[in-house]
């Protein structure tokens, strides 16, 4: 079964998560299909926090992907953030 799911990266006491399209079997910091965005939660000042690309996640989902309690939750809120960005331009 495919999952979208984070990957941890970055050093310790400073998470950094990649939303990655893998296999459920594979291990979560493991090999993946592909990288679709990140996330970062302790973001501060200018930094990004959250950053999807919509086509790809859109098109995973199509295909049967299932996300993750916490995928799911960016992804709303990624969804939701572009199209407030939309409205106001």
């Amino acid at each position: 079964m495919v999952t979208i799911r984070l990957a941890r990266g970055g050093s310790k006491k400073r998470p950094f998560y990649h939303l990655t399209v893998a296999n459920s079997r594979n291990a979560r910091d493991g090999r993946f299909i592909e990288r679709i965005g990140f996330f970062n939660p302790v973001a501060t000042g200018g930094e990004v926090r959250l950053s999807v690309n919509q086509e790809r996640a859109t098109y995973w989902l199509s295909q049967g992907a299932q996300p993750s309690e916490r995928v799911a939750q960016l992804l709303n809120k990624a969804a939701a953030e572009v199209t407030t960005t939309e409205a106001t331009a």
